[in-house]
């Protein structure tokens, strides 16, 4: 009997192997027949939706100080009102991850795309015909609103259309493209005032909206809706006109069997394949605001200005400069070093980096017998700072930007785009965005109170303590996904065999 039973497990061990072989070759078959230029041009024009969003975020930067002394007082921006123009931005954004999730399970990811180019186009429509303060405030809400629903639906789209071998490359383009607005907005407003750097920022949804309506909806979206055919068409789009549509197609609704019911129930809160993921993705979204990129953009001008930077315009595109650079790197190398290894070198230079920080402002206090956060701006930055110190706050702000856009900068949007079920989907991507947006908005508005009450240095040594935090966070909970199908990497989560 009990040989029985061990040819039986031999037999089994045999079949699985024969299955796992099978299921191999049919996935090298595959790749050897995929062609990627139509995948490259559907990614190219989703990610015209984060350059709108970089532009969004990057537009305040140059337009507050032209509104704070512009002749005409219906426009002209106070200091609190420039606040608010700056971090409104966040509301709208929180508010566009609720509707997106919303509107990517009801419309799709493709017509949502598309709609959210609608309050990009009219935000900075209004935003050009101002005629007072709060018609800017509107404008601002209605373009963060658009980004908020892009924040959300472009890594879908691009997770749910990009094949395992390039999604990481791809979904990275997100962040990049994301920093390249900014930039572009840097750059363009040292030429343009503000409604015509307006115009500017107004381009690039407009070509978007026009480019997606020649792109696919992705597979998996038409395939929950029972749309087999349209589904084979965009896979052959997508993937060339050799590849086995077919195949693809099957192996989606092969691992969506157990997600016949779209309709999103307490029970399913209980189940691993759902709160596990949704865990990691909330407090990825909440790592990524706690490492104090906010705060290091804050300082980025006065830094500069200590090391002789005097114009303060081309001060601000250098760092955005190097936001891509590293954002780029980042996305030629995460799919070779995959997200967890990036995730963990991205942190532990930020945590030494913002260490470094905090000792820049001890020393400085201490060298000029002030050790106020709020008066340290005024002071050891504002005048003659002492030059010995002026490599240290240089270094480390480099070695921070360069570590956050290697890793805690895109990664956490990817990786939230990939760990969903697709029954889920919409509803706990909507979570980690307002999560993300929310929590942006709080430590935006309450940074110059955590300085009062730290003081800089310590304040940075709170943001040091939490970059410690994310990277045990990262090596105990966050999963690789490098090289997974979506369907493996759920799998995953619920713990079971592939």
């Amino acid at each position: 009997m009990v040989s029985f039973c061990w040819d039986g497990e031999v037999l089994y061990v045999m079949l699985l192997k024969d299955r796992t072989d099978g299921v191999t070759n049919q996935h090298l078959s595959f790749n050897s027949k995929v062609k990627n230029g139509m995948l490259f041009l559907a990614s190219l024009a989703a990610v015209l939706g984060p350059l709108s969003f970089g532009f969004v975020l990057g537009y305040s930067s140059p337009a507050i100080p032209e509104l704070s002394t512009i002749t005409d007082p219906r426009l002209r921006l106070d200091d609190d009102e420039a606040s608010w123009f700056g971090s409104i931005v966040t509301i709208g954004a929180a508010i566009g991850g609720l509707l997106g999730g919303w509107m990517v399970d009801k419309i799709g990811r493709k017509l949502s795309l598309m709609f959210c180019s609608i309050p990009y186009i009219f935000g900075f429509t209004i935003i050009i015909a101002a005629q007072n303060v709060w018609m800017l405030y509107l404008g601002r809400v209605l373009t963060g609103l658009a980004s908020g629903v892009t924040s959300l639906v472009v890594p879908l789209y691009i997770s749910e259309i990009a094949h395992e071998r390039v999604r990481g490359t791809m979904g990275s383009c997100v962040q990049l493209m994301v920093v390249t607005g900014i930039m572009g907005a840097y750059i363009a407003g040292m030429f343009l005032d503000w409604r015509w750097l307006a115009i500017c920022c107004s381009i690039p949804p407009t070509v978007m909206m026009v480019f997606m309506c020649f792109m696919p909806e992705t597979p998996r979206f038409l395939l929950s809706q029972g749309k087999r055919r349209e589904a084979e068409e965009a896979v052959r789009f997508l993937r060339g006109p050799d590849a086995p549509a077919e195949w693809e197609c099957a192996r989606i609704e092969d691992a969506s069997d157990d997600q016949v019911i779209f309709v999103l129930g307490m029970a399913d809160l209980k189940d691993p394949g759902v709160y596990k993921p949704l865990g990691v993705g909330i407090m990825l979204m909440l790592f990524q605001q706690l490492t104090g990129i906010n705060a290091i953009m804050f300082y980025a001008e006065t830094i500069f200005e200590e090391a002789h930077f005097k114009n303060s315009n081309v001060a601000t595109v250098v760092v955005a400069a190097i936001q891509v650079v590293f954002t780029a790197v980042a996305a030629l190398v995460m799919d070779r070093a995959g997200r967890k290894l990036l995730l963990i070198l991205s942190g532990v230079s930020m945590c030494l980096s913002t260490a470094a920080f905090g000792v820049y402002f001890k020393l400085s206090s201490e060298t000029h017998g002030n050790s106020s956060g709020l008066c340290l701006v005024e002071s050891p930055l504002a005048e003659d700072p002492a030059a010995e110190l002026s490599w240290l706050a240089l270094a480390s702000m480099g070695f921070f930007i360069t570590g956050f856009s290697l890793g805690w900068g895109p990664i956490p949007w990817l990786v939230m785009s990939e760990i969903f079920p697709s029954r889920v989907k919409g509803f706990a991507s909507s979570v980690c965005v307002l999560t993300n947006w929310g929590s942006a908005f709080i430590i935006t508005k309450t940074f110059q109170d955590l300085m009062d009450l730290l003081t800089s240095a310590g304040t940075f040594w709170l943001f040091s303590g939490c970059c410690a935090l994310n990277i045990v966070f990262t090596i105990l909970f966050v999963p690789e996904t490098k090289g997974k199908t979506l369907e493996q990497i759920q799998t995953q989560f619920k713990g079971t065999l592939e």
